[in-house]
Order: C-alpha cells, then sequence, then structure tokens
C-alpha cells in the first residue's frame, strides 16, 4: 500500500514504512532503523561479490531443477545491471556495524535484487508475488555462507590489485638501489656509527622486504578461493540440492575467471575465518614493512642542516605555517599513518576471527570491513607514494661521503691494517677533534694514501672480502 513519500510492506514482525523509491525492503528498512551506528556502508567490493553470489546462485538453481526460466533471467538481469553496469549500488544502505553474520546486509541484497528484477516485469516496488527477496533471490542460501563466500570473493579482487602496486613499488626502490649502489655510507646499529654500507644496498633491501610482503599477500589470497557456499545455515548444506555446492562453485569460477573450489568441509569454512585471518596478516606485515621503510626515509631525510640529510625526498607541499621554507616528509608521514590504521585493523579482524562460537562466526561484517578498507587505504594511497616520493629520491653523495670517513666504524675496518689498539686510538681521537680518521690516518703516516684508498673501496668495505687479500 502507497501513501505520500513511502510503501507499506510487511515481514514477520509487521508492518514496516519504507521510502516509496527505495529498492531496499521491509528488512533492510528495520536495520536502518535498528543500527545507526558509524555511517559506513558495505564495501563497493563486498556488495559487487555477493551479487555474483546470488547470480551463480540463480544459475545454480534453474540449472538443478529448482528454480523456472523466467524468474532466474530476471534475476540474473538485476544481478548484471550491478556487476556490469555499477547500477543501485546506493540501495546497499544498512551500516557495517549491525545485526551479527551480516543478516541486514544479505536481506540488502535479496530485497534490492527482487525489486529490481520485479520492476523490469512491470510489477510495483514492494511487491514480491512474482519475485521474492527469499524464496528465490535467496534459495538455497543462507547469510551464513553467502557473506563469508563474498567477504572472500571481495578480498581476492582487491587484495589481487593491490598486489600489482607493490609490484611498482618494489620496482621503484630496487630503481633507487641501483642508482644509489655507488654511494658509500655509514651504517648505523642501535642508531650509532657502525661499519660502512651502501645505500643502494638499503634500498634494495626495502624492495625485497616489499616484494616478500606482496608475496604473502598472495599466498594468503589463495586461501581464500576454498568456499563455504552451499554450507547453507550451520554447513549441513540443509535445503539446498545434493550437487548445489559444487554446482555453485563452477559458476562462482565462470563468473569470476578465478580457479576456486568448494571448501573440503563445509561445516570447517562455517566455523573457522582463518582465510581472513591470513589475508587481514598479511596486510598487517606489510604495513609493519612499510612503517619501518616510512620511518627509515624520514630519518634518513631529516636536517637538511641538523640531520642525518643523506637522501632528499620530493618536495611536495610547504611544511608549515609559520615557519618559511620548511618542507616536511608528508608522504613517508602519510604511509606511517596509513600502516598505523593497517595495524588497528588487524587487531579488530583479529578480535573478531576468534569470537566465533560453534556453527557460526556472527561477527563477519567486521572482518570484511576491516580487511577491505585496509586494502582500499593502501591501494589508493601506495601508487602516489611510489610516484611522488620513491621516484623522486635523490642521494646527497657529499654527505654520505663525510659520514663514512667520519665514522667510528671506520675503525673496525682498519684494525687489520694498523692493529686494534691503533685503530682505537685513532677512533677515539677522531671523536674528540672532529676530524675524519682519514685525516688523522694520514697525519699520524699510518698508511700510505693509496693503501687507505685500497682499503676503504667502497665495494671491498661493503661486501664479504678476505682480510688477506687487502693489500692486493
Amino acid at each position: 500500500m502507497a501513501h505520500d513519500g513511502y510503501r507499506v510492506e510487511r515481514d514477520t514482525l509487521g508492518e514496516v514504512q519504507v521510502p516509496a523509491d527505495a529498492y531496499w525492503g521491509a528488512q533492510t528498512q528495520r536495520a536502518l532503523e535498528n543500527f545507526p551506528v558509524s555511517g559506513l556502508k558495505a564495501h563497493p567490493a563486498l556488495v559487487r561479490a555477493h551479487v555474483i553470489v546470488k547470480l551463480a546462485a540463480a544459475r545454480t538453481n534453474q540449472e538443478l531443477g529448482k528454480l523456472d526460466a523466467l524468474t532466474a533471467e530476471m534475476i540474473e538481469n538485476a544481478c548484471l545491471e550491478v556487476i556490469q553496469e555499477g547500477k543501485l549500488l546506493d540501495q546497499w544502505v544498512v551500516d557495517v556495524f549491525g545485526a551479527g553474520a551480516g543478516t541486514s546486509f544479505n536481506m540488502n541484497t535479496n530485497e534490492v535484487l527482487a525489486n529490481r528484477a520485479n520492476e523490469i516485469l512491470d510489477a510495483p516496488l514492494g511487491s514480491y508475488n512474482l519475485i521474492h527477496p527469499n524464496d528465490h533471490v535467496n534459495m538455497s542460501q543462507s547469510t551464513n555462507d553467502t557473506f563469508p563466500t563474498a567477504m572472500q570473493l571481495a578480498a581476492i579482487a582487491e587484495g589481487t590489485a593491490l598486489a600489482a602496486v607493490l609490484d611498482a613499488l618494489t620496482d621503484a626502490l630496487a630503481d633507487r638501489g641501483r642508482a644509489f649502489d655507488g654511494v658509500i655510507k655509514s651504517g648505523r646499529t642501535h642508531l650509532q656509527d657502525a661499519v660502512p654500507v651502501r645505500l643502494g644496498q638499503e634500498f634494495a633491501a626495502y624492495a625485497l622486504a616489499v616484494k616478500r610482503a606482496a608475496e604473502s599477500l598472495r599466498a594468503s589470497l589463495e586461501a581464500c578461493k576454498e568456499l563455504p557456499i552451499g554450507g547453507s545455515a550451520a554447513g549441513t548444506g540443509l535445503n539446498t540440492h545434493p550437487d548445489y555446492a559444487p554446482t555453485v562453485v563452477r559458476h562462482l569460477a565462470e563468473i569470476t575467471g578465478l580457479d576456486l573450489v568448494p571448501a573440503a568441509d563445509l561445516c570447517h569454512a562455517m566455523q573457522s575465518m582463518a582465510p581472513m585471518a591470513g589475508t587481514s596478516a598479511a596486510l598487517r606485515n606489510l604495513a609493519l614493512e612499510l612503517a619501518r621503510i616510512a620511518n627509515d626515509l624520514r630519518l634518513l631525510a631529516s636536517g637538511p642542516r641538523t640531520g642525518l640529510a643523506e637522501i632528499q625526498l620530493p618536495a611536495v607541499q610547504p611544511g608549515s605555517s609559520i615557519m618559511p621554507g620548511k618542507v616536511n616528509p608528508s608522504m613517508a608521514e602519510c604511509l606511517n599513518m596509513v600502516a598505523m590504521q593497517v595495524i588497528g585493523n588487524d587487531t579488530a579482524a583479529a578480535l573478531a576471527v576468534q569470537a566465533g562460537q560453534l556453527e557460526l562466526n556472527v561477527f563477519m561484517p567486521v572482518i570484511a570491513h576491516n580487511v577491505l578498507s585496509s586494502i582500499e587505504m593502501l591501494g589508493n594511497f601506495l601508487p602516489v607514494f611510489t610516484e611522488r616520493c620513491v621516484a623522486g629520491i635523490k642521494a646527497i653523495i657529499d654527505r654520505c661521503q663525510h659520514y663514512f670517513e667520519s665514522s667510528v666504524g671506520l675503525a673496525t675496518l682498519l684494525n687489520q691494517h694498523i692493529g686494534y689498539a691503533k685503530a682505537a686510538e685513532v677512533a677515539k681521537e677522531s671523536v674528540k677533534t672532529g676530524k675524519t680518521l682519514r685525516q688523522l690516518i694520514l697525519e699520524k703516516g699510518l698508511m700510505s694514501e693509496e693503501d687507505l684508498n685500497a682499503a676503504l673501496d667502497p665495494r671491498r668495505v661493503t661486501e664479504p672480502h678476505d682480510p688477506s687479500q687487502a693489500k692486493e
């Protein structure tokens, strides 16, 4: 029954007023009223993945003789409009925090697709005589198996794109590693002077860290390809055709182009959130590496007069509202903040993963929200960080050389030439006078300039070398 601005629908609890032009229905409306929590809505990737599940289910139910051709076709048409054209995405309106397991989200999907399918058949919104949200769109399904399936599919789609972004960051860091390969500098351990390293070695190591993190992310996404769909309400497959689970997974594989497989044990797949926990953990570990690298870049670029100032980061914006000419490592600072949030998201997801009881983890929406949010933040910012920060990093070669020659860590190299005692004496005098070890050794005649240059050759002092070959 239509009224000004709204229509009246009924569910098992009674009448509900729904906005007249809304594609959602009574159960979604109840969720809107019950859970006005954060204003955050489901990630578009989760919506798309959930609609893909509904499409695969409709095709499967028709193939197995449970759904007539016309109903299946209308549901499919509604699904394809969302998947291929992005229509009606604003109709997924329930908050990410709400009823457990994603029941409200599942019904939001069922109602939108049913209303659009009915509309295609010229039936008014809110009339479900032809195509019903539960009886037809949700046939052979439960929130409890469709939500985790969609969650895993969304993680695969978004995570695969993020892995490609990480490949580009890896390449950019490796490129800086090659460009800086001949730049010698003082290494630092405990934030104190240590033996020399090449600036290129530091950046090559950063590249490998990101590469390994991308590999771990891809491995975690492989585990998400084992799907719980077909488990129905509790992993037993109640109200499904015996061939439903393998058939719906086959259709999902055809739609997505992924090598998906049915869960080996549907009860296990309904209880355990291990695949998503693994993905969240991979994102956390990536964030830890990125935060570490960002911290190093900010330290190496500190200055320009009173810091390390061994590298120069591209200037992207003024750094102060009061200090003229100040430029901050803004891109690295932002990366630190993104990494902090990703680590926090993983903590929330981990708490949700362990909180599942018996046959179902009802906290799946928290897992989905935090994992997809982390992927989105990293995927949005890392290309910008790569282009506007990493690709433009320059080495301040004179500063690196000065630190190399001034570092007391050189004493470790020279004790094989002048003995431990003399090396220690020179190191102490260097600290006291501010003179470089090079200056003092030449002044004291402890080594010839030729021998000293050979001993301090950048390759020789930053790679394994036989001391017995030192004078060759």
